[in-house]
């Protein structure tokens, strides 16, 4: 595996070469293009991505998160959702990071495969941080208004975080 991985990367810029040679295209003017393009977009991203790095890391540090675990704790019990599950949901919709630095601390007190474990497992991989990559396409379209995507998304995001209890129960 080690001789794939060691020729892999060469063997991409090799066939990258043999391509751009073959094309008949002024590939250095495209390349530079692509570079302008990608600055432009990152110049104009970057305002809403560090806004929502900072938002999150406020309301975690302010306690809010753990005031809203708590409150919600008795209904998730209710609809058979473990408490401990929570602070993934909650943050995953928002930063990714967040959520991994989640379920870490998660896997650290009650295991990976716990109950909560095996359902933020499936709850990773079956959802994605919406308000991220909601905030992150409708800024570069320039979109004042989100119509039924968010909602949609959200509701997306309830039902991965109950068919992955769903299918945490089964696992056990």
């Amino acid at each position: 595996m080690t001789y794939v991985a060691a020729f892999f990367l060469p063997s991409v810029f090799l066939c990258g070469a043999v391509i751009m040679f073959f094309s008949k295209k002024d590939t250095l003017s495209l390349f530079l293009s692509g570079c302008r393009e990608g600055a432009k977009l990152t110049y104009d991203l970057l305002p809403t991505l560090i806004l929502l790095i900072v938002a999150v890391k406020m309301f975690s540090a302010s306690g809010g998160m753990a005031a809203l675990c708590h409150a919600a704790s008795p209904i998730c019990k209710a609809l058979g959702i473990p408490p401990e599950l929570l602070p993934v949901a909650t943050i995953r919709p928002i930063s990714g990071s967040g959520a991994t630095a989640a379920i870490t601390e998660l896997f650290s007190v009650h295991g990976p495969d716990s109950a909560a474990g095996i359902a933020a497992s499936v709850l990773m991989g079956s959802s994605d941080t919406i308000l991220y990559t909601l905030s992150v396409y409708f800024a570069h379209i320039k979109a004042k208004r989100t119509g039924y995507a968010l909602p949609v998304s959200f509701a997306v995001m309830i039902f991965c975080l109950v068919f992955s209890c769903f299918i945490a129960k089964m696992m056990l």
